[in-house]
């Protein structure tokens, strides 16, 4: 497979970036292939790493995880970024952790129960070796949240 996604693997992605339970047989019916076509194709995006994983989303509020929050994060010294990022990736409340420019080295977006809960994971990060500062917003409510791409803007792929 090139380096070029053609029509019918960009419909694919959509499809399953939307519905990643979608039945083989279905997503073969949408694009005019068979089963066992869809499924090589499936396969190939597989291993070239353009699908990483099939995952549910959860309804966060439905597990009473009812505070979501950004928290910027100033790490003194890029010594201490590989166990800033470990100590990040230990902690299950912690949803995404980035690099960044501008006001802070890292931005962090988290998910706990309550404020309380919010307050004793804030307190450990700032515990964490070289983290002189934090900054933190609730968030209030959120009107898009998805992790869906919009691939047929980008037809060629690095991998």
């Amino acid at each position: 497979m090139s380096n070029l996604l053609d029509d019918i693997d960009i419909a694919i992605l959509n499809h399953l970036q939307e519905n990643g339970r979608a039945q083989r047989n279905k997503i073969a019916e949408m694009v005019g292939l068979s089963v066992p076509s869809v499924s090589e194709r499936m396969r190939k995006l597989e291993e070239k790493g353009l699908i990483s994983s099939y995952n549910a989303v959860l309804d966060a509020k439905a597990f009473h995880f009812d505070i979501t929050a950004f928290i910027f994060v100033q790490v003194d010294g890029s010594e201490n970024y590989p166990s800033f990022v470990e100590e990040a990736a230990t902690e299950k409340e912690i949803l995404e952790c980035h690099s960044i420019t501008g006001d802070g080295s890292h931005f962090l977006k988290v998910r706990t129960k309550n404020t309380s809960s919010f307050e004793r994971l804030l307190s450990r990060i700032q515990s964490w070796k070289g983290v002189s500062k934090t900054r933190s917003n609730l968030v209030l409510s959120s009107f898009k949240e998805t992790r869906s791409l919009p691939i047929e803007q980008a037809t060629e792929i690095i991998k």
